[in-house]
């Protein structure tokens, strides 16, 4: 700490005009008896000052002085320290001073001199960018592969992380390049994390080791992939870096990992090139679209789909608590309208499970069940070649399943659901099961059998509408009392010969053989949907 500002009345006659570089005062004042070793609040005396301001001068004058009593006492005199440990050769390299410096080991200061935080003057030239002193000390023998400051770092990884390097050229010659700190980083992983590209050069041509690994398994590769480190992840992987090495003791976490995370596109495009697919569905791996969705980086997940990532990738339950990707996503949509990467991945052909279901169908929103109908269809029973040009995939069988299972279950939002599933070619017939009818809502009730036969429903079925009558929680449409008409009975034939999907969805039903305005008729446009008016019951 620095107090001069604050006390600049309390240091010595001595050391003010040492502060000034003023020679001749310095020794008309030593001449006249004035102490040159009367120390501020900072525990500094001339010495200290002479050395900062960097005045050859002054140094010798006050050296001078006190050698005129013993060669033991100059010594102790010239390695004596201030409050914070830094004695005048750690000053005046601290401040690249060449000449005092070189003054001052002549007159046998202890180059290895370590402060109170464990700096000393290498470590004090080296940060600040002093080559000449850095040379000097070097070759005076000063300790290269010392450790200093709190976390351990030697003159190397701090020439590195300041990219001094001309420096760093000078130390790799003498330093220890596997030297580890606190955390068992290297000054080749410094250089990678801080993205000193000329000092990871000279360390590589050194022969320091690009695959090193610091005590968390982070590789200089992650590292630098993480920071976004583009020409040091081109220039590690040119020269033997391994995109493969798994970085970290929870998971097999890889560089690749790293760029999807953070959205450093050019780089993780480098790296798709490079790491092995196995991350991408392989047991026991964590496909790098985990985490793309978890950084909410959308531009990381359309990369990895366009390269042929798995938009299901594997089940990492065990691992993240994680079952797919989209799931993830979804789990992480709290705010509407879902994420691009939720529509990257349904885009893709995710497989959509009964919780992607219920994140679909148990709210009031319709945004994500949009979402799905836009990019899959509802498969019909009935195989055709106008489907075959559509870039839509059919939900598979289990994905039906449990579609219905859900629905089934979530009646309470049918109003909001069931339009929209009847439209994109959903059989209605699927839903008429009992809990459906005991539930649903009178409009929601009443839409969904104007799109049935709803004269050849079972006894059960019709049993519930009998007692939800009776109850008056159904208010029927007047015409269920009587037998559908024709007109009814036919649009649900052409249903039957064209399957649900195909009438509802595509433009077949204009290839009929009949008059234009009975397209809508014959595509139910006619029956009033439902609206979502009421509140669900709240959950038990």
């Amino acid at each position: 700490m620095d107090f001069t500002e604050c006390y600049g009345d309390t240091v010595s006659s001595v050391a003010a005009a040492a502060r000034s570089g003023c020679r001749k005062r310095v020794r008309r004042l030593i001449k006249r008896g004035f102490s040159v070793d009367c120390r501020d609040n900072r525990g500094w005396n001339a010495l200290h000052e002479a050395a900062a301001a960097g005045s050859q001068g002054c140094v010798q004058e006050i050296l001078s002085a006190v050698a005129g009593g013993s060669s033991s006492g100059c010594r102790a005199y010239v390695n004596s320290l201030t409050h914070e440990g830094e004695s005048a050769c750690y000053l005046a390299a601290q401040r690249g001073h060449l000449a005092v410096v070189r003054f001052l080991l002549k007159a046998h200061a202890n180059i290895n001199q370590p402060t109170n935080d464990l700096s000393c003057p290498l470590y004090a030239a080296v940060d600040g960018g002093h080559k000449e002193v850095v040379e000097l000390l070097v070759s005076k023998g000063a300790e290269v592969n010392r450790t200093h400051t709190a976390s351990c770092w030697t003159c190397l990884h701090q020439a590195v992380y300041e990219g001094h390097s001309e420096i760093a050229r000078i130390l790799v010659n003498v330093c220890n390049l596997e030297a580890l700190d606190d955390h068992k980083i290297s000054p080749l992983f410094v250089a990678s994390q801080y993205g000193q590209q000329e000092c990871l050069e000279i360390l590589v041509n050194a022969g320091a080791n690009v695959n090193t690994q610091a005590a968390d398994l982070a590789t200089p590769l992650l590292i630098s992939s993480q920071e976004g480190h583009q020409a040091c992840v081109d220039y590690l992987l040119d020269h033997g870096a391994d995109p493969n090495v798994a970085c970290s003791s929870d998971w097999p976490q890889l560089p690749i990992h790293a760029a999807a995370e953070f959205g450093h596109i050019s780089i993780l495009r480098r790296l798709i090139a490079v790491t092995d697919r196995v991350c991408d569905r392989g047991d026991g791996m964590v496909s790098p679209l985990y985490i793309a969705v978890n950084g909410s980086q959308s531009d990381s997940v359309e990369l990895l789909l366009k390269e042929g990532y798995s938009p299901d990738a594997q089940d990492c339950t065990s691992s993240l608590g994680l079952r797919t990707p989209l799931s993830f996503a979804l789990c992480r949509s709290s705010d509407r309208p879902y994420s691009e990467s939720v529509r990257l991945l349904i885009a893709a052909g995710a497989s959509l499970s009964k919780d992607d279901w219920i994140y679909a169908l148990s709210t009031n929103k319709t945004e994500l069940l949009q979402l799905i109908l836009e990019h899959r269809r509802v498969p019909g029973q009935k195989n055709s070649s106008t489907l075959s040009h559509e870039e839509k995939t059919a939900l598979k069988p289990q994905e039906l399943r449990e579609l219905l299972s859900v629905a089934l279950n979530q009646v309470h939002f049918s109003a909001c659901w069931l339009p929209l599933l009847l439209k994109a070619g959903l059989d209605p017939s699927l839903l008429l099961q009992p809990n459906m009818l005991e539930q649903a809502h009178s409009e929601v009730l009443n839409y969904l059998l104007e799109l049935v036969n709803w004269a050849t429903l079972s006894a059960a079925l019709k049993q519930i509408l009998c007692r939800r009558r009776a109850e008056k929680s159904w208010e029927a449409s007047p015409h269920f009392e009587s037998i559908p008409s024709l007109s009814h009975m036919c649009r649900l034939q052409v249903r039957t010969v064209l399957g649900p999907d195909q009438l509802m969805r595509t433009d077949v039903i204009q290839q009929l053989p009949v008059p234009s305005p009975l397209h809508r008729f014959l595509q139910f446009r006619d029956v009033q949907e439902a609206s979502f008016t009421h509140s669900p019951p709240s959950p038990p």
